[in-house]
């Protein structure tokens, strides 16, 4: 992939090419859905995802989960720490852990580490594919 991550939009045509290889991986080695994860979900510390990367184009193509357009109020007593692990986050650093997942799916705000109640409900949304 060839993007300075920052501005300039995705080319539709690298995307299509991730895609395809993604394609190949998943049969290959026959890789669950949720399996598909970016680099700072698995390690917010050490590793950075460019900025609005296309996540939902991946997750429409069965790489990966994405929310869907009605999202719940998240049950008392849920646990965002909980949930993010469960989806894939390390979250030994939960500062870090959070703030990859407003890459990954939020997409804006991404320097807070603090969750609002819209990202609740993406997280619990999200979370509720993995049960």
């Amino acid at each position: 992939m060839d993007n300075n991550g920052t501005t300039d939009p995705w080319p539709e045509v690298q995307i299509n090419a991730l895609i395809q290889l993604l394609a190949y991986l998943k049969e290959s080695y026959k890789i669950p859905q949720a399996n598909f994860i970016g680099h700072m979900d698995y390690a917010p510390t050490r590793k950075n995802d460019p900025s609005r990367f296309p996540w939902k184009t991946l997750a429409d193509k069965g790489y990966g989960y994405w929310y869907d357009g009605v999202l719940e109020t998240p049950p008392v007593g849920f646990d965002p720490k909980i949930a993010l692990r469960i989806i894939g986050f390390d979250v030994k650093n939960l500062d870090a852990a959070i703030k990859g997942f407003k890459y990954h799916y939020i997409q804006k705000d991404v320097t807070s580490a603090t969750l609002t109640d819209e990202d609740m409900k993406i997280l619990y949304a999200i979370f509720k594919k993995f049960l």
